[in-house]
């Protein structure tokens, strides 16, 4: 199992890393589908470890995810 600190900085890493729609050859070049592929590793990661990927950056950064409407 993976310690509270390790967590945050995966965490907290994965705020950094662009969304897998934003990865494309364009903006990536030869490095697109290595990129995607690593952005998926973590995003597995953090949901073996019950972490939805969609809501961590709510959780790192509070004061600037945008409010629920439900």
């Amino acid at each position: 199992m993976i310690d509270d600190d390790t967590l945050t900085a995966l965490k907290t890493a994965f705020t950094f890393m662009p969304q897998p729609v934003e990865v494309n050859r364009y903006d990536y070049g030869d490095d697109a589908e290595r990129v995607l592929a690593q952005v998926n590793f973590v995003r597995e990661v953090l949901a073996h470890h019950g972490i939805d990927p969609e809501e961590v950056a709510g959780d790192i950064n509070p004061e600037s995810s945008p409010n629920s409407c439900y």
